[in-house]
Parts: C-alpha cells; structure tokens; sequence
C-alpha cells in the first residue's frame, strides 16, 4: 500500500463544539468540509494517519517527528478540558520516515524531552476522524526554518515509508492560511493576505500543487501564512501520483483563511474505498464521453456538459477523464465556456490566459464559474440542466493593435484595457456586426467610459467548439 489520500485542513479551535459553544456556526462551511474530509478517512479505513502540524515542535535546523508509544492531548487551553484524546503513535513508520529522512541528507530529529502532548493543529483534525474511525496509528511531523525543497522531500519520505511498510496511509496537512484578511482580525490586515489565500485556493482547486512552491519569502512573511510548509510536504508525498483534487470550501470570517481540500490517489495507488464527489459525477461523465463518441459530439462541448451537470448536480467540480485527446489533456490556453437556454445566454465565463495545466482543466473550472458565479445570472438549478446547450472558445494569445482598423469582430474577440480595468468580448457574436459596436460592448464591461482616451487594445483570434457542431476557427 501507500498514501491513499490527503487533506488539506484548517485548525480553528472554536472549531470543536466544546471550545465554540455554538461559535463555530460562524464557519459553518469549514465544519461540513471537515466532517467530510472524515467521512472519507473512515472509508479509507488506513492503517496509518501522518499529520503535519505547524505547531508541534518547531526547529530551525531539523524536523521533528514524534516518537514513543502514545500520546495525550486536551484542549484546555483553550477552556474545554473535557476535550481530551489518547492516540497510539506508529513508531515503526516514525523510523522509516527518519531513516529515509537521513539517507537524503535531511535532518530530522525525534521527540526527546520537548514533544510534550498534542498540539491544537494536530488535535483539532483528530477530533473529527476519531468522530468516525478508531483503528489507526499516529505519525506526527512538524516544520523546519529549512527550505521548500527539504519539506517536499520529507513528504517524499512519508510516502516511501508507506511503502516500504505496505501500509494504507492518510496524510493530513493541518495549516491555516493568512492571518491578515482583516482589520477586526486578531492580526490586522496586510493586503498580501487576501491575496495569499486566493493564490492558494486557486493551486489547491487546481491540483497545481508545483505552485505551491513558487512563492517569494517578502510576501508570504507579509501576508502572515501558517500552512504553506505543511502544504509543501503533502505535496511531497503525492508526487508522481495521480490523484483528483477538490477545494471542499474556503472561508475567512474572523480574519484568518480557512481552506479545506482533498486529493484521493486514483488507479493502482489508489484504495478505492472512497465514494467522493468526483466519483458520484462519474456516471454522468462517463455518459458524456459517450455521447461524444457515438454520437459525433465536439469532446470539448462534451467536457463542458459533463462539469456542468456533475458540479450542479453533486455540488463540487468532477474530476478529469482519463482518456482525453491531447489538445485537451496536454494542452495549455484559454477558455471561456458560454451556456445557453432556449437561445439565450445563461453564463459565460472564461480565462484570457491559462490558469490551470491543461484546457480541459480549464473547461472544467470555467464551466463551473459559467454555471455558479457569473454576475448576471442566477446560479443554473438542476431542472435546466436538459435546456442547457454549450460552446467553448479556446483562445490564441492576444496580440496588440495600433488602431481599430485592425479589428474585426467577425474574426478576432477584442480586449479593452486602461490601467486595472479590462474587458474583453468574444469573436463572432450574434448581433455584434461592426467593431464600433465590438469596441462599445467591451469599454462598458471595462467600466471605461465611451469618450475615455489612453485605451489600449489587444486582439485575440480563438477555436469555436460550438454546441456539438463541430470545431471553426472564429
């Protein structure tokens, strides 16, 4: 066996009932995310759990991994001490994570006479599984002052451990993310922080987990991060497996972000024991594929349909089909994703630049955004889903014009910029004829009025996958 699983997860004391007394109604979201993310520990049913913490001992020149039998933690500290737990640490799985540890050069040290009990970021996590699932032993690894490079090889030793062992391993990377969301916050406000947790939220919903190793130490001290290090570790112990990747929720009410993800491994790696999201989308997916193939339907009209119908009707994104031509697995541009109901738009969202790895990751996201976020319309309910038709624009990268008189709206989408402000229109829409009108409709998305000067344009040529009929360059 091996890793099977992880989880992003916040640790929120007033997140346990006995410490809220009722407070954590406030981040309802979180708690629902987090009973989630046990419901699927419990079926995983692994025989070890690894939590990072940000909080157990802390070197600067040396992880700390927990050693010993067992361990205590209560939540006393913060007022509740009825909230107590006894947990039985794994030390044959401690050893082989330090073993490797040093084969690699990484230094890494047990818990000698400083590991005391358990740390509120590993207790909070715990509170929940121990909820739903007993028959589990603990590894608890905390961070170093050491680079990105060593945490990922740390969580690259997890996984070799799991292994080596042939055990079934959850890992769980307890983190928060900004302290700075808000002035009303115990921390104030910087504006890295918001920042920060959308940039994380995004690699996080992204799968992108090589992102999470791109970031400049300025901004991540300013913006005042917990979990990023734990995050860099988990991703570490998923490298080179394939796994679905779900942002279960995001929230920040009280100044600090809280995120809740999961990534289940897929295919031989994987237990299989988990009926996620992804996996209840999947009849519907499976039937879009389908469709496509006997039925002569565009596989990019099809993917949008399928993320459509499999995020309306389960309420999170579907996982990636295995099996997809490379101009959609391998590919990288792009897309905006249009629905439409009985002729009308029904939401159009997309990217001028690609955010994810692959178009269909990009179709995937931007139809959800189509169906859920755009601002001028109500999210899609689930008794459209047979009225809905599609289309999806892959665009080319944009090009500068000097003038106008480069513009065709038969033929190029247009972007319209001023300072922070930019819109930008498709090609080739109904009721769009002349570039005066393109140019119009594109200012008054920007919020640039009509008369404003200092106005510089971009054109953008794209592949029009347009309800089925087939692929044209518009």
């Amino acid at each position: 066996m091996s890793i099977v699983a992880a989880y992003v997860v916040p640790h929120p004391p007033l997140i346990v009932p006995a410490v809220g007394h009722g407070e954590e109604r406030a981040i309802q979201r979180t708690v629902d995310a987090y009973e989630e993310v046990a419901r699927r520990i419990a079926a995983h049913a692994p025989d070890t759990i690894v939590v990072v913490s940000p909080h157990a001992p802390l070197y600067y020149d040396c992880f700390h991994i927990s050693t010993g039998d067992a361990a205590h933690g209560d939540m006393g500290q913060f007022g509740a001490w009825d909230a107590a737990m006894n947990v039985p640490y794994d030390p044959s799985f401690a050893a082989a994570v330090s073993a490797c540890a040093r084969a690699r050069g990484v230094p890494i040290c047990g818990s000698g006479m400083r590991d005391g009990e358990l740390d509120h970021a590993t207790f909070v996590p715990l509170h929940f599984v121990n909820e739903r699932y007993a028959g589990y032993r603990l590894v608890r690894v905390g961070l170093a002052g050491l680079p990105p490079a060593d945490h990922r090889e740390i969580g690259r030793c997890i996984a070799e451990a799991a292994r080596d062992l042939d055990r079934s391993c959850v890992l769980v990377a307890s983190g928060d993310l900004s302290h700075k969301l808000k002035e009303s916050g115990p921390y104030g406000f910087a504006p890295e922080g918001p920042v920060f947790d959308r940039d994380v939220t995004d690699l996080l919903d992204a799968g992108d987990l090589e992102g999470l190793f791109a970031f400049d130490e300025a901004f991540l001290e300013a913006a005042a991060e917990c979990g990023l290090r734990s995050f860099q570790i988990m991703a570490g112990a998923l490298d080179g497996l394939a796994c679905t990747h779900e942002l279960l929720s995001y929230e920040g009410p009280f100044g600090v972000g809280y995120a809740v993800a999961a990534f289940e491994v897929q295919g031989a790696d994987g237990d299989g024991a988990v009926a996620a999201a992804v996996d209840a989308a999947a009849d519907k997916r499976d039937a879009a594929d389908e469709a496509a193939g006997e039925g002569g339907v565009d596989p990019f009209v099809a993917l949008a349909r399928a993320s459509v119908e499999g995020f309306v009707s389960t309420g999170r994104p579907i996982a990636r089909p295995e099996g997809l031509p490379p101009e959609l697995a391998d590919a990288r541009a792009g897309v905006f994703v249009s629905l439409h109901e009985g002729g009308d738009l029904r939401g159009c969202i997309g990217t001028i630049e690609p955010v994810t790895g692959s178009v269909a990751d990009e179709i995937i996201r931007n139809g959800v955004a189509a169906a859920s976020e755009d601002p001028r319309f109500p999210p899609v309910g689930e008794e459209e889903l047979d009225a809905l038709s599609y289309s999806v624009d892959v665009l080319f990268p944009p090009e500068p014009v000097d003038s106008e008189a480069q513009l065709d709206p038969a033929r190029y989408g247009v972007i319209v910029e001023k300072g922070w402000r930019r819109g930008l229109l498709l090609p080739n829409l109904e009721g769009v004829d002349t570039v005066a009108e393109q140019v119009s409709i594109a200012r008054a998305k920007a919020g640039i009025a009509p008369d404003e000067e200092g106005v510089r344009l971009q054109r953008f040529e794209v592949v029009r996958h347009d309800r089925g009929d087939g692929a044209r360059r518009g």
